[in-house]
């Protein structure tokens, strides 16, 4: 491989030179100011009022990430298990590990958190997650990369707000956090530079650990895109890649020993661990990356038209390719400029086979399956890779364009002008349209008294729980996950949105709601669909035995909850009394008819 911080001479592809030092500006400066100013006016509607609106393209996992953060506040601030929590789906609990706890970012907000509250945490970290992530690429690029600072700046720009990054900012606090990767990837490339095996090898694994506190999906895509770098690279140019190999691998061995030394006790937490599991809960084909997106325009793009990204993506927080026709373009004319370099030909051909692990085991083009087969579907089921999104694959060749457009452009100094100028002109037309939206914003419903005052302490002892009607679960039930993430998980609550085995002990495949209990499958179906049912003795024995199973010492109904008046109804007529209103909500005191044991 060729020296990271070496440049290719004009006109000389086979030669290089040491990168000349640059006289110090503050060009620098002005562009991470340019990506903060930027991610603050994607997040400008949330910044309006942190704790009273939500992202409305994704509200549930907005309100998972706030469960998730106050999680680290209450490890700070109360000396929480990191790993585990038994303060929702109780009496089970949640394996945190398992989870995409955030425990890097968590922990270190978590005094914001305490004293701010957790949706101002929630934007300060997608913000910084938008601009770090584009500055940290910009950094990588600027230093050992490329020589202009133009064309770093533009790489960071992709990298930081590609339609994927925006994307995901509307829910995954995890996917906006992207900092650490370009370190990750410098910090490899390095180990075949003499006397780095120790040292590299060690700060290394201080990056793997962190990235695996931020998310692990990321380093896992980190780890395959390098290693088919590596392949690539070795094929393109094996007398260089053997002159390192030795060192090379001497440095990886460093870090794996190290990494895997701090990181075994948290991994065995995640996949041995109290409510650990195996799998998704859906088929590796059933999300995956349309062919036809890859030239379309994403929903919060400038360009973007949300009735053809609704046809060619899972959801508007999946929108992982969306690169449009003109990027495409640009980028067959930067690899032309760059062919006759090994290692940007191996980035090109990782972004590839990323971006046909991430369309699944078979071809879909505009929805539809076309039955092709895919290499993907050899490795589909292969443990860690049957943990993945397939779509999410496509992060890589995303990342992968904003490296190569930032080489590319750096290369275009060398050409004639009217080259020059046609390149800049094309690079415009390429990115300008792709650049990102605000994000979509709706207003939540105000917290009642009941819990914006804490009511609820003088009826929910330490050892019950509160429960919410309808009750919280994936795509239903968020209002119940905000209260309990407003209220900084004040209370104990069942059940819950986070991802745990489906129906243990028989059953430990990955699933998004607690296993199945009579009344929350009751209460769920009336919701849903909005018919009020024939309630029998068994459903009032069984409501009974479920709360009791639950801990529970009141049943909250969510005034805002859909068919609340239903709801109402039936909960009355399960436990045989009607609610009190108390604090702006309905509530049923059961806990003299609830005596858990224990």
């Amino acid at each position: 491989m060729p020296a990271v911080e070496e440049q290719v001479v004009a006109g000389q592809p086979d030669v290089v030179e040491p990168a000349a030092p640059r006289p110090r500006d503050r060009s620098g400066l002005w562009g991470l100011l340019s990506y903060l100013a930027l991610a603050v006016l994607v997040t400008i509607q949330l910044w309006t009022d942190p704790n009273g609106r939500v992202l409305s393209s994704n509200d549930d996992d907005h309100g998972f990430f706030m469960v998730l953060l106050t999680h680290g506040e209450r490890v700070v601030f109360h000396g929480q298990n990191p790993f585990f929590t038994d303060r929702f789906n109780v009496p089970d609990g949640v394996n945190m590990m398992a989870q995409t706890a955030v425990l890097a970012l968590s922990l270190p907000l978590a005094p914001l958190t305490h004293f701010l509250g957790v949706g101002f945490t929630v934007v300060v970290l997608i913000t910084l997650g938008l601009a770090g992530t584009a500055g940290a690429w910009w950094w990588v690029l600027s230093r050992h990369l490329v020589r202009s600072r133009t064309a770093a700046w533009l790489g960071g720009l992709w990298c930081g707000f590609a339609p994927a990054m925006v994307s995901h900012a509307s829910g995954h606090v995890n996917f906006v956090a992207e900092f650490v990767v370009p370190f990750i990837v410098l910090q490899v490339l390095r180990l075949r530079e003499p006397g780095r095996a120790v040292r590299g090898g060690l700060i290394l694994a201080l990056l793997i650990v962190l990235q695996v506190f931020i998310n692990e999906e990321s380093l896992l895509f980190t780890a395959l895109t390098l290693f088919v770098f590596v392949v690539a690279y070795a094929c393109f140019d094996f007398p260089a890649a053997r002159q390192v190999a030795r060192r090379f691998g001497a440095g990886l061995a460093v870090a794996a020993g190290a990494s895997l030394a701090v990181l075994a006790y948290p991994l065995w937490w995640q996949f041995a661990g109290p409510q650990s599991y195996h799998g998704q809960p859906f088929e590796p084909g059933q999300f995956v990356t349309d062919l036809l997106s890859l030239g379309a325009y994403a929903r919060q793009s400038l360009a973007g038209n949300v009735a053809l990204a609704r046809e060619l993506t899972v959801s508007p927080t999946e929108e992982n390719t969306f690169w449009g026709v003109p990027m495409l373009v640009m980028l067959v004319v930067s690899m032309r400029m760059l062919w006759h370099h090994a290692a940007a030909r191996a980035a090109f051909v990782a972004g590839v086979v990323l971006l046909l692990m991430s369309m699944g085991p078979e071809l879909r083009v505009a929805g539809h399956d076309t039955g092709i087969p895919l290499p993907f579907a050899l490795i589909a089921h292969v443990p860690v890779i049957d943990l993945v999104s397939v779509t999410r694959f496509a992060m890589v060749p995303a990342t992968v364009i904003g490296v190569i457009i930032a080489l590319a452009a750096d290369r275009a100094g060398m050409l004639p002008h009217r080259r020059r100028v046609a390149f800049w002109v094309g690079m415009a037309l390429a990115v300008v349209p792709v650049l990102p939206k605000p994000l979509p914003t709706v207003e939540a419903a105000p917290l009642p008294p009941f819990i914006a005052q804490r009511m609820w302490e003088p009826y929910v002892p330490a050892d019950r729980t509160l429960v919410t009607v309808p009750m919280p679960e994936v795509t239903t039930g968020r209002t119940g996950m905000r209260w309990f993430a407003l209220s900084g998980q004040g209370y104990k609550t069942p059940r819950g949105y986070f991802m745990g085995p489906a129906n243990p002990p028989g059953n430990r495949t990955g699933s998004w709601n607690a296993a199945p209990r009579p009344t929350s499958d009751l209460l769920r179906i009336a919701g849903a669909y909005g018919q009020m049912p024939v309630l029998t003795d068994a459903d009032r024995a069984a409501a009974v035995a479920d709360l009791t199973y639950w801990r529970a010492a009141v049943v909250v109904l969510t005034p805002d909850a859909p068919n609340a008046d239903l709801l109402e109804t039936i909960v009355t007529g399960l436990l045989g009394r009607a609610p009190q209103q108390v604090g702006g909500v309905a509530l049923w005191d059961v806990r003299d008819i609830v005596h858990p044991a224990g």
